[in-house]
């Protein structure tokens, strides 16, 4: 489907994601467009009501999108066919259902989403994953909440920023080494004559997929699309400040 990332992932039939891309249709202006889906960065209320209900149509959701009000954290919330979308989401930063037609959602921006399905197909997960996330442990909060063995899981790993692109202090390489020492090899020191902090560039996909697994995920699907670099596709709050937000969703059948 134009527009949209589709993961390569052996997951069963019943188990559907995606991950929009700024190309897609839809009514936002500069310096959002066209198709922003977050409603926390300043676009008019009638561009996002018509980016969100295009969405829907487009890929015939099955109900509205359980939105989140992330904040970098690792608290997560469990989903239910009972739910109602909320004008006031969840604080969390990752989500988990069991109950068919429950779509999970998580916005970004150059932080990493990550797709979970059960191969049994009966379980999904959705996990927003900024370094801060990923040293809180966002993502063993989320595998601990699941039924399905991490053994049974699949990831698929979204756009975000690459590691070409992703320049961090040394304050991000220290939280992140204090989490897991292995966590050194997601980290290029830069070349600096001017004396300065020393500077980094970071592997989120690297770290995600140490962290995932350490918690016993081995199949790891995606990675490699740096939304820092390819501004015809994708926001990145790195690039532009102000800017929109992709989404990516799952939900089962």
């Amino acid at each position: 489907m134009n527009g949209w990332i589709t993961p390569d992932w052996p997951t069963p039939k019943r188990i559907h994601a995606a991950s929009s891309t700024r190309q897609l249709p839809g009514c936002s202006q500069p310096p959002f467009e066209r198709c922003n889906l977050a409603d926390h960065v300043g676009d008019q209320p009638a561009a996002l009501a018509s980016n969100r209900a295009a969405l829907g149509a487009q890929w015939q959701l099955p109900s509205e999108p359980r939105w989140l009000h992330q904040v970098h954290g690792k608290a997560v919330w469990m989903a239910s066919a009972g739910d109602r979308a909320s004008a006031e989401p969840p604080t969390a930063d990752a989500s988990v259902s069991r109950d068919a037609g429950v779509v999970l959602a998580i916005l970004t921006a150059d932080c990493l989403p990550i797709l979970l399905g059960a191969q049994d197909g009966n379980e999904v997960a959705a996990i927003h994953a900024g370094w801060r996330g990923l040293a809180a442990g966002v993502i063993e909060a989320t595998v601990a909440r699941m039924q399905t063995p991490p053994s049974r899981l699949l990831a698929w790993l979204g756009p975000a920023i690459g590691p070409k692109a992703f320049v961090v202090g040394d304050e991000v390489r220290l939280a992140m080494m204090a989490v897991d020492a292995a966590a050194v090899a997601a980290f290029s020191k830069m070349d600096d004559a001017r004396g300065s902090a020393p500077k980094w560039l970071c592997d989120l996909y690297l770290l995600a997929r140490q962290r995932l697994g350490m918690v016993g995920v081995d199949a790891v699907y995606g990675g490699g699309l740096c939304t820092y670099s390819d501004a015809d596709r994708f926001y990145s709050y790195r690039r532009q400040t102000p800017t929109g937000r992709m989404a990516s969703l799952i939900w089962m059948g």
